[in-house]
């Protein structure tokens, strides 16, 4: 799909215009026929359109439609016109001008573009009509990330692939040409962003039988040498063993393929010693069957999501080295899968972690943490500004936030504030939670320094983040991203998959990156 910029009218098979609406009270009549006055009765109010930039052929082809009288303009509600010249239009409504935000747009473009995409050939979105008073950029932008996110297909497997009709988008705009500079550049960020969602995206949705933990490496890989400023380095089973990472090789201790450790460092051309260091890790369960802690079957489909953590904070990274943001980051993906053979991990098994503290695994299905655990540590090392890790680690978050928040926890509220900030900024829900001393004490084991999981079945959430922290080196600024409930299947978003992988978290990582 491209997306052209356009100051001047184009031609195309479909035009898509806004309408608002606002409120207007009818006055009630005030003489009567007697000498008394009659009660004063309320006003009634009637929805009148606001036809913001329409062009006078759009106008008058509006008004020459007889059922234009019963269109009023709300969010979503659309209106289509045929041109003298031939082509086709649609009105999109956007209800009250005033309540307008920067994700109604992304929401309603997702509606139009699921619409007409199978339809038309090419359309030109009329932005004046949908660009905010003083967010002209910002609209812009999510406008274009829209496009992407709701554009996506996974089809690689298909014998017939899902090919959308629609392949170019004109965004037309009657802005004077001054504004080419700002408009182009925000196209660019958006795209580069959507660009990155969508490498997310193939990574999280590749059948598990593909993505293993020493091809999903290889893939980064390769990606990320792409990428200007950055270096990789992978560590295998023998460089684990030697950084003493047992909790993570004890996960991959059943399966066929060997652990990877992939380290990527973005450092920005102009870096200095006051350059903010941040450090980002990903949970990269390529599958998770729970180990001998096996999951039933209905919910062991769609594990292959498990590494969406690590598919996350990558997306995040190469979307912060393509936009050359002057921060440095390293990033952190540990991968491999949780399988089980006569190796594999058993219950009641006590490892050494990374940092020396001892731990009792319990449960080889309250894997993710065990992974995480070592990884963090070994992040530390570079001691970072700030360390956050993303992962699906809980069941008990959809428990708590349901299926549509990503649950924050932190050792930092400066760094919490920061990421809730960027979330609203983005338009993405985050909902911080505690951890208590009490969830601290009751990760602590009998026969070993740790356990794995909590005594009780309550805050399970808030208790798998306590046992990374135990992990977190004093004097680090940390935050973990719960995403096991927003990492696939949105569909009460329009620009998201109903099943799939969602791409959601990587806006406000970038959002927060370029604040740094």
């Amino acid at each position: 799909m491209k997306i052209n910029l356009s100051f001047a009218p184009t031609s195309a098979e479909l035009n898509v215009y806004s309408c608002f609406n606002k409120t207007q009270e009818e006055k009630a009549a005030k003489t009567t026929k007697t000498s008394k006055k009659a009660p004063a009765s309320k006003p009634k109010t009637e929805k009148v359109l606001v036809k913001p930039h329409w062009p006078e052929e759009v106008t008058e082809a509006f008004e020459h439609a007889v059922a234009s009288k019963h269109y009023k303009g709300d969010v979503g509600e659309t209106f289509a016109l045929t041109l003298v010249n031939g082509q086709s239009a649609i009105i999109l409504g956007l209800g009250d001008k005033n309540k307008v935000t920067k994700e109604t747009l992304r929401r309603q473009i997702a509606h139009i573009y699921k619409a007409v995409s199978g339809r038309y050939e090419d359309m030109n979105l009329h932005l004046d009509g949908f660009l905010l008073k003083g967010e002209q950029e910002e609209s812009l932008a999510a406008i274009v990330e829209s496009l992407h996110m709701t554009s996506y297909v996974f089809d690689r497997h298909l014998s017939a692939k899902k090919t959308a009709k629609l392949q170019t988008i004109n965004l037309v705009t009657s802005e004077k040409k001054t504004a080419q500079k700002k408009f182009e550049a925000a196209i660019a960020e958006a795209s580069k962003i959507g660009e990155s969602i969508t490498v997310a995206k193939n990574f999280v949705n590749e059948a598990p039988n593909i993505l293993n933990s020493e091809t999903y490496a290889k893939e980064i890989e390769k990606d990320a040498k792409s990428l200007k400023n950055v270096k990789v380095k992978v560590l295998g089973v023998p460089e684990l063993k030697k950084e003493n990472m047992n909790m993570f090789l004890s996960v991959n201790a059943g399966s066929a393929y060997g652990a990877r450790l992939v380290h990527l460092t973005y450092t920005p051309k102009k870096a200095t010693s006051k350059t903010r260091h941040i450090a980002l890790v990903g949970k990269g369960l390529t599958f998770d069957t729970g180990g001998y802690s096996l999951k039933p079957g209905a919910s062991m489909m769609n594990m292959k999501f498990d590494m969406a953590g690590s598919a996350t904070v990558y997306a995040a990274f190469r979307a912060a080295v393509l936009l050359e943001l002057p921060v440095k980051i390293s990033c952190y993906l540990g991968m491999t899968d949780n399988a089980v053979n006569e190796k594999a991990t058993m219950p009641d098994s006590i490892v050494k972690a990374r940092n020396g503290k001892t731990v009792e695994i319990l449960n080889t299905d309250a894997e993710g943490r065990l992974v995480l655990g070592d990884v963090v540590n070994y992040a530390c090392d570079s001691k970072p500004d700030a360390l956050i890790d993303a992962a699906t680690l809980t069941g008990a978050i959809l428990v708590a936030l349901g299926n549509e928040v990503c649950g924050l926890f932190s050792n930092d509220q400066k760094l919490a504030d920061a990421l809730l900030k960027s979330a609203k900024n983005s338009d993405e829900y985050m909902w911080q939670l505690p951890i208590i001393d009490e969830h601290k004490n009751d990760m602590k084991s009998v026969v070993a320094d740790l356990k794995n999981i909590g005594g009780a079945s309550f805050g399970g959430s808030a208790k798998g983040a306590a046992f990374i922290e135990a992990f977190i080196e004093p004097g680090i600024s940390w935050a973990h991203l719960d995403i096991a409930g927003i990492g696939d299947s949105q569909g009460h978003l329009p620009y998201c998959s109903a099943k799939g992988a969602s791409g959601l978290v990587i806006r406000t990582l970038v959002d927060y990156l370029r604040k740094q």
